[in-house]
């Protein structure tokens, strides 16, 4: 539309990345289309953060390697970039935590380029000594939205009980904003309907319809390499490579945290490992 305002996005994807795959990738590709042809959005970079050791999941390999998957996944990506901030946390850290630290480092950054802006301009302004209002210089007050990227299997994760906070949830979305892409077998939009939460938040939730399905899934790849079977064109070439020469994903690495209690439902339940 003529004259509509267009919000700059940043997309954020937190979970486990064990190992990163092409559909990790290509989330951030059909998250960015979708908003952007609405015309009410310009995504301008996307952040791949993938979670602690202290989050104790089953077969979750160190953060350091999944780090540097990740990383090596996006080499070649001119928008999309991994952070490192929520790995080296010691204790496993909330979702809701780790939206609110890159929010508000996306609001520096912002703040930053506006400074910078501001001296330019005022710059401009002396040497052409034309000192009459630039409404294009105003245009920032909307300012830049955070939001969360993830699959309808998070979605559907907020209905397992004691592994979310309420209050959180309400927070990611109500406060910044949900794009899932949906996958077989999910219905975000029937997770959507039972949830009052999600209900009433409903128009801050972007579904995403992917339609050239692709049910890449981590668990099935560490499987495949547990058993010497080929993950090529599953994952980025870089990243096989690396899987291979640390040799990284065997049966014994599977039983890591396999006796230990999720993180969330230790914090949420006081259940502690057996």
């Amino acid at each position: 539309m003529e004259g509509q305002s267009v919000t700059k996005v940043v997309l954020l994807s937190c979970g486990s990345f064990n190992p990163i795959t092409n559909m990790h990738l290509r989330m951030f590709e059909l998250a960015r289309d979708h908003l952007e042809d609405t015309g009410q959005y310009k995504v301008v970079k996307g952040i791949i953060s993938p979670v602690g050791d202290g989050y104790k999941k089953k077969g979750l390999i160190d953060a350091y390697h999944r780090q540097e998957m990740a990383k090596l996944a996006t080499e070649n990506s001119d928008w999309i970039t991994v952070d490192a901030w929520e790995s080296l946390q010691p204790v496993w850290v909330e979702t809701v935590k780790v939206v609110r630290h890159h929010y508000h480092e996306m609001l520096a950054a912002e703040q930053k380029n506006d400074d910078v802006d501001t001296v330019k301009y005022a710059k401009k302004r002396r040497i052409e000594g034309n000192y009459f209002e630039d409404s294009s210089h105003d245009k920032r007050r909307g300012g830049p939205q955070l939001m969360l990227l993830c699959g309808a299997d998070l979605l559907e994760s907020f209905g397992i009980p004691n592994l979310w906070k309420q209050d959180d949830i309400a927070e990611i979305v109500g406060r910044y904003g949900l794009v899932c892409i949906t996958r077989s077998g999910n219905d975000p939009h029937k997770c959507i309907h039972q949830s009052e939460i999600l209900w009433k938040y409903r128009k801050n939730i972007q579904v995403v319809q992917e339609w050239v399905t692709n049910e890449i899934s981590a668990t099935h790849v560490r499987r495949a390499l547990r058993r010497g079977r080929s993950v090529r064109y599953l994952l980025p070439d870089a990243v096989v490579h690396y899987i291979q020469e640390h040799d990284l994903y065997s049966a014994e690495s599977e039983q890591k945290n396999a006796d230990v209690v999720l993180a969330p439902l230790q914090k949420y339940t006081g259940a502690s490992s057996s």
